[in-house]
């Protein structure tokens, strides 16, 4: 059996629009490896979010195929059987939002356990084992996401997510919105519950610094397609993609030797572009330092450069030439 938790090919999903056509996601392929936490890195805009609503069937795919221990699914989460569902969870960047306001915390964690099949008895011994796991006090059970604080209702948010011992969680920015001591915190709970329970976690953010510390893998994504795919010791000490070398370039340092390790200064031209209006060609090649004028016409395609690193770009593709900089666009 392949040791790989989930599987991502050619995932497409368009939103229509009176605009036109939103290319949220255009594309793409990855893998997530049992036990691994797989981090997917861009910019507001990118479909990185998309992404993980897509996979855990909060939206439909417009075309392509997931697969989860070998076997495809369906993309809409209304179709899965219940063992699908408590397989896979999600985080969302927002608690305050996620979070039933009518609710209490005890009737929040119970509920994806009733669905589940747990009858009372059990719901309520699981129900303090996860306020257990996750460090907070019996008497948070009554309380109600108003009367906590953001850190807190993300940690009940967590607890949510583990209810079901799923295998893979998609955490959606988790700690974006959280001063650093909860961050910190938030960040431990994770990574000692993997570690417990062998969990799998599509991990986004477009934070680096943490992308560094938790992540196995990176993907980086841009206008609904993914640029770079590289192990995280690689791809922080070699990027290839202008777009990876970019958003590495602009990662606060505090050191001289963070400082040594980071790439050549690359000023960022202009915003992301609406996926409504994808430029042609390579869709990064507008605010691109190193274009070339095929980077214009037609879209490069994925090749790996060494094992297990993977770059979209025309720069490290034979057909144009190996003096690939004579055909620089104006």
């Amino acid at each position: 059996m392949s040791e790989d938790l989930i599987l991502v090919e050619n995932l497409v999903k368009h939103f229509p629009t009176r605009q036109g056509l939103v290319k949220a996601i255009d594309g793409i392929s990855f893998s997530i490896k049992s036990g691994e936490t797989f981090g997917l890195v861009g910019e507001s805009g990118s479909g990185k979010s998309t992404t993980g609503y897509v996979l855990v069937g909060l939206y439909s795919a417009t075309s392509g195929a997931i697969y989860v221990k070998g076997e495809r699914i369906r993309e809409n989460v209304r179709h899965r059987p219940m063992s699908l569902k408590k397989e896979i969870q999600m985080v969302f960047q927002d608690p305050g939002s996620s979070l039933n306001p009518r609710r209490n915390i005890r009737q929040i964690i119970e509920l994806p356990l009733r669905a589940i099949g747990y009858s009372k008895n059990e719901t309520e011994s699981k129900i303090v084992e996860l306020l257990r796991v996750v460090d907070l006090r019996e008497e948070y059970l009554e309380r109600y996401p108003r009367e906590l604080g953001g850190g807190e209702k993300q940690i009940v948010a967590v607890a949510r997510a583990f209810a079901t011992n799923p295998s893979f969680i998609v955490l959606d920015e988790p700690t974006s919105a959280l001063d650093v001591s909860m961050q910190a915190r938030i960040m431990n709970l994770l990574i000692r519950y993997q570690k417990d329970l062998g969990l799998s976690y599509l991990f986004i953010t477009h934070n680096l610094s943490l992308m560094r510390n938790v992540a196995s893998r990176v993907a980086i994504m841009y206008l609904g397609k993914i640029c770079e795919i590289a192990s995280s010791s690689e791809f922080f000490i070699n990027p290839l993609h202008p777009y990876t070398k970019m958003l590495l370039s602009s990662i606060p340092v505090i050191t001289r030797e963070e400082e040594r390790l980071k790439p050549k200064k690359i000023k960022a031209v202009g915003e992301i572009p609406s996926p409504v209006n994808v430029p042609p060609g390579c869709s990064f090649h507008p605010r691109c330092a190193e274009r070339m004028a095929i980077c214009q016409k037609e879209d490069p395609i994925v090749r790996e450069i060494t094992k297990g690193h993977f770059v979209r770009c025309h720069l490290y593709d034979c057909r144009t030439g190996c003096d690939a900089h004579t055909e620089i666009a104006t």
